[in-house]
């Protein structure tokens, strides 16, 4: 029998024992009656970066997909393979949310992979390389920029990735339908590992700006 990482037993008791607990109504509640969350939250599977831990989420709160660098995929209905499309599906046409907020994050390895394809695969299918081809062209292009730091080339692909992700989840037709209807609201997030901050993308301009917070 393969060996349980402590550290995820430890933390379940702790749960159990606390949050569950305090919250044992609400997902009793939860369990019967089933998920009504209003927003859904497309996030990076970056451990640094979880959604319900940013923004302090109840459970049930938020509905959260995760993939490498946020990304949205244009609408394809090819009858292949598409989990990202089939969690978009599920959250905008079965729960009916009425956000999807896109939440990108510094040092995102995969925006990383996308700067440097140089770099060796992990692996002979390329998963990774293959995935973040959907970048590339904006990735070649501030690649391309000699006045950019490296850091200033990351920071811009990882915010450009949140915009292109918007503009792809507008090819869905439940998406682009509910939101000319003013059914559904798009977001785009940008969270900043080493200081906490929460940069918001102005829906018009696309600009980023820090949401402001109290004294710490």
């Amino acid at each position: 029998m393969n060996k349980i990482p402590t550290n995820l037993l430890d933390g379940y008791e702790i749960f159990r024992r606390g949050k569950f607990l305090s919250e044992r109504e609400r997902y009793h509640e939860l369990a019967e009656l089933g998920q009504t969350p209003d927003t859904m939250v497309i996030a990076c599977c970056d451990s640094r970066a979880a959604p319900e831990i940013i923004f302090n989420a109840l459970p049930g709160e938020i509905f959260v997909l995760r993939n490498v660098a946020n990304i949205v995929p244009p609408y394809q209905p090819d009858g292949e393979h598409h989990s990202t499309s089939a969690a978009l599906e599920f959250a905008v046409q079965s729960l009916k949310v009425k956000n999807i907020v896109v939440l990108g994050h510094g040092r995102c390895g995969g925006i990383r992979a996308a700067l440097d394809p140089a770099v060796e695969p992990l692996s002979p299918g390329d998963f990774i390389g293959t995935w973040m081809e959907l970048l590339a062209p904006a990735a070649e292009a501030i690649s391309g920029n000699k006045w950019l730091t490296d850091s200033e080339r990351q920071t811009a692909l990882e915010r450009i990735s949140i915009r292109h992700s918007i503009e792809n989840l507008r090819t869905f037709p439940c998406v682009s339908i509910l939101e000319g209807r003013d059914r559904l609201q798009l977001h785009g997030m940008w969270f900043d590992i080493s200081t906490g901050e929460l940069w918001i993308m102005d829906s018009d301009s696309g600009d980023f700006y820090c949401q402001p917070h109290g004294q710490e």
